[in-house]
């Protein structure tokens, strides 16, 4: 990444400053925020981008990060198999994976990876479950809290037990060997016609993804809290009128 990054520009301070400005928005208040700035059609995911799975009891599906951007491509390389007699696990399959995950379709740098990170990856149009049980463990070891890809994950039942927080196009079953290539990391991407850059804020939860241009980041969320307390001084009063217990949505 570049100088000029503003995720690679930020302190630890700044970033944590952030992250609590934006700890209990939800993606409504932040998508209201942005309105008022001027940003009405931009910096919206499209709805087809949702999460895995949602936790209705603690909302632990909910995220809020900087953006950690990859992008990927199909790949237009054609594989050139052995005779079936020929073919074995190991020679033609096991050893002949692991080089192209290694030369073509490496997982992202999780050196280059931040504490408060999300994984956001561009890979539309290609049916290739790129990220899954395992690599994903790999990334919230780095501090990453969630994905967010207009691609599709695998391995989800394993992906939900573990409670990683993936927002998805689609769901897949492939791998990349023969499918799917690593062209770029730490760039801009288009993510379901929405261009998010590293550092920038990422918000998700069951209504989506928003993201804010890191540049305005504390005055949309500044923004967004007014927006969310309004709210939560008229639902308070309507529980109180139906007889509903307070819960933490209240707070």
């Amino acid at each position: 990444m570049g100088d000029d990054n503003p995720q690679q520009a930020m302190t630890d301070e700044e970033r944590e400053e952030i992250l609590e400005l934006y700890d209990g928005l939800r993606v409504a208040d932040v998508t209201d925020g942005l309105d008022y700035h001027g940003f009405h059609n931009q910096n919206r995911v499209s709805n087809d981008i949702g999460p895995l799975y949602r936790d209705v009891e603690d909302f632990s599906h909910q995220i809020t990060g900087f953006a950690y951007t990859a992008r990927y491509l199909p790949t237009n390389e054609r594989r050139d198999l052995p005779h079936y007699e020929e073919l074995d696990f190991q020679t033609s399959h096991h050893e002949w994976a692991g080089e192209w995950w290694t030369n073509k379709s490496p997982d992202p740098d999780t050196d280059a990876m931040r504490e408060g990170d999300i994984l956001v990856a561009e890979a539309h149009d290609m049916e290739v479950g790129i990220f899954g049980s395992f690599n994903l463990l790999t990334f919230v070891n780095e501090g990453v809290r969630g994905l967010v890809t207009d691609g599709g994950p695998r391995d989800t039942d394993e992906v939900i037990k573990q409670g990683i927080p993936v927002y998805s196009k689609e769901v897949n079953k492939t791998i990349p060997p023969g499918r799917a290539e690593l062209a770029e990391e730490g760039v801009p991407v288009n993510i379901s016609g929405c261009q998010i850059r590293p550092g920038d804020v990422v918000v998700a939860d069951g209504d989506g993804v928003v993201t804010v241009p890191i540049e305005h980041a504390r005055t949309v969320a500044e923004t967004a809290w007014e927006v969310l307390e309004n709210d939560q001084d008229n639902r308070r009063e309507y529980y109180d009128k139906i007889g509903l217990e307070h819960d933490f949505t209240l707070e």
